[in-house]
C-alpha cells in the first residue's frame, strides 16, 4: 500500500519535542491498558462469574482488535491524514474506555474491549509511524529510546495503579481512568500536531482486511476451546475453527503475494533480511511478554494469596527493568547491529525466568522481584534494537507499511501468547504454566540468531 506523507521536523530536533509529547500522552492511555487490566483479571473472574478461558478474552479481544485495525492505519493516514486519524483513534479509545467501565457481563465487556482495542490499535502505530518519519533514520534509535523510556511510565504505574483502583474503587475504574488522559491528549493535538501534507488515493484492501483478522480470530478461538488430555476428544467446533483459520490465512497469503504493494500487508517486505528477522523477533517477543503478563497476576493472586495492589507491586520491577534498558541502550541501538544486543538481552531474560520455573508457594518474594527486574532489563535490551532493525534497511516510502506489518505480527504473537498461557493454566495449573514461560523465553533467545549480525553498508 502506498505510504502517507509524514511531515519531517527540522534536524535541530527542537520541534520534535512538542510533537513527541503530544503523541506520548495519547499513547500512555493505550500503553496503560497493557498492564493495568492484568491485575484486575482475578477480580473480573469472580465478579462476572467467568472461567479463566473466558476471562482471558478480556485481554485477547483487545489485542486482536488492535491487530485487526493496524494494517489499515497506513492507508487511513495516507487517505485522510495522520492528524485526522489520530483524533479519530483517540475518540474511539475514549468511547471504548467509557463503555468498558459500564459493562454488565463478560460478553459486554469483551465486546467493549474490541471497541477500545480498535482505538488503541491505531494510536500506537500512528505514534511510531509519525515519530519515525519525523526523526529520520539517523536519530531513530535515540528517539525510540527516549520514547520507550517515557512510554514505560505507563506500564510501570499500570499494575500499581490498577491494584489500587481495584482494591479501593472497583474494577470499572481501571477503564474510566483513561478518560482524563485522552482528553489532555486531544487538547495537545489541537495545539501541536502538524497539519497533514499531501494525501494519497490508494484504495483499501477490504478483502485482505476481512481475511487476516478473521483467520487469526478463528485460530485463537480454536486454541481456546482445546481440552488437553489423552482421553479427551477434540471438540467439533475446535476442528471447524482450525480448518477455517487455515483456509482464511492461506487465502490471505496467496492473495497478498499476487497483489504485492496493493495488498493489506506487502509481503515483499519480508524479502529484506533485517525486516524479516526483526518481524520474527517481534512475534516471539509478543508471545513471551504478553503471555506471562496474563499469567503472573493470576499466579500472585491465586497461588500466593496477594491482593490486587500487592500483585501490582510485585509486577512493577519488570517495567522498571524495561525503562532502565531503554535508557541505557537507546544511544547504542543506532551504532550496533541488532543480533548481539538481542542475544544478550534474551539470555538475561531467560536466566531471570529460571526462578519462576522452580517457584513454590513459599518462594522468596525478593528473589521473584529481582527475577522480574532481570526479565525487564533483558526484554528491553532485546526489543529496542529489534525496533530499529525493522526500518534500518528499508527505503523511506516503505516505513509506514513496515510499521503496520510489524505491529500486526507482534499483536498476533501477543494474542497467541495470551491464549496459549490461558490454556496451559487451565490444563496444568500455575506450576506447569510457569515452566512453559521459561521454555517460551528460551525460544526467544533462539530466535535472536535470525537478526542481522552486521550493520548495513551505507557507504554507497
Amino acid at each position: 500500500m502506498s505510504a502517507p506523507t509524514v511531515r519531517r521536523t527540522p534536524d535541530s530536533g527542537t520541534s520534535l519535542v512538542p510533537l513527541a509529547a503530544t503523541l506520548l500522552v495519547g499513547a500512555i492511555a493505550a500503553l496503560l491498558d497493557t498492564t493495568i487490566v492484568a491485575v484486575a483479571l482475578e477480580e473480573l473472574r469472580r465478579d462476572l462469574n467467568a472461567p479463566v478461558t473466558v476471562i482471558q478474552w478480556v485481554t485477547t479481544a483487545y489485542v486482536l482488535a488492535m491487530a485487526a485495525v493496524i494494517p489499515a492505519v497506513g492507508w487511513s493516514a495516507g487517505r485522510f491524514g495522520a492528524r485526522s486519524v489520530w483524533l479519530a483513534a483517540l475518540g474511539l479509545f475514549l468511547a471504548g474506555s467509557v463503555l468498558c467501565g459500564l459493562a454488565w457481563s463478560p460478553g459486554s465487556l469483551i465486546a467493549f474491549r474490541v471497541v477500545q482495542g480498535l482505538g488503541g490499535g491505531m494510536i500506537l502505530p500512528l505514534t511510531q509511524l509519525t515519530l519515525a518519519g519525523a526523526a529520520g533514520p539517523q536519530r531513530l534509535g535515540r528517539v525510540m529510546g527516549v520514547v520507550g523510556l517515557v512510554g514505560q511510565l505507563a506500564p510501570i504505574s499500570g499494575p500499581i495503579l490498577g491494584g489500587w483502583l481495584v482494591g479501593g474503587w472497583g474494577w470499572r475504574w481501571i477503564f474510566l481512568v483513561n478518560v482524563p488522559i485522552v482528553l489532555v491528549s486531544l487538547a495537545m493535538t489541537v495545539r501541536w500536531f502538524p497539519r497533514d501534507g499531501q494525501r494519497t488515493g490508494q484504495p483499501l484492501d477490504l478483502v485482505g482486511l476481512a481475511l487476516l483478522p478473521a483467520g487469526v480470530v478463528a485460530l485463537l478461538y480454536a486454541l481456546s476451546t482445546l481440552e488437553p488430555g489423552a482421553d479427551t476428544a477434540v471438540r467439533p467446533e475446535t476442528i471447524a475453527c482450525g480448518v477455517a483459520a487455515t483456509a482464511l490465512l492461506s487465502a490471505f497469503v496467496l492473495r497478498a503475494v499476487r497483489r504485492g504493494e496493493a495488498s493489506l500487508i506487502d509481503l515483499r517486505l519480508f524479502a529484506d533480511r533485517s525486516f524479516r528477522g526483526g518481524a520474527v523477533m517481534l512475534f516471539v517477543l509478543g508471545v513471551t511478554t504478553w503471555g506471562p503478563m496474563f499469567l503472573l497476576p493470576l499466579y500472585f493472586q491465586q497461588a500466593r494469596g496477594l491482593s490486587a495492589f500487592d500483585a501490582g507491586l510485585m509486577l512493577a520491577p519488570q517495567s522498571v527493568g524495561l525503562a532502565l534498558a531503554y535508557l541505557l541502550v537507546g544511544r547504542y541501538a543506532d551504532r550496533m547491529p541488532a543480533r548481539p544486543l538481542a542475544l544478550g538481552g534474551m539470555a538475561l531474560a531467560t536466566a531471570a525466568t529460571v526462578p519462576f520455573a522452580f517457584a513454590t508457594d513459599g518462594s522468596d518474594p525478593l528473589l521473584l522481584g529481582a527475577a522480574l527486574l532481570g526479565r525487564g532489563v533483558g526484554f528491553g535490551v532485546a526489543s529496542l534494537p529489534v525496533a530499529v532493525a525493522i526500518y534500518r534497511t528499508l527505503r523511506p516510502a516503505a516505513i509506514p507499511g513496515a510499521a503496520g506489518a510489524s505491529s500486526v505480527v507482534q499483536r498476533i504473537g501477543a494474542g497467541l501468547g495470551t491464549a496459549l498461557m490461558a490454556l496451559l493454566l487451565q490444563s496444568g495449573g500455575h506450576a506447569s504454566a510457569l515452566v512453559w514461560m521459561l521454555v517460551l523465553t528460551a525460544g526467544g533467545l533462539a530466535a535472536a540468531v535470525l537478526l542481522p549480525g552486521r550493520l548495513p553498508d551505507t557507504s554507497g
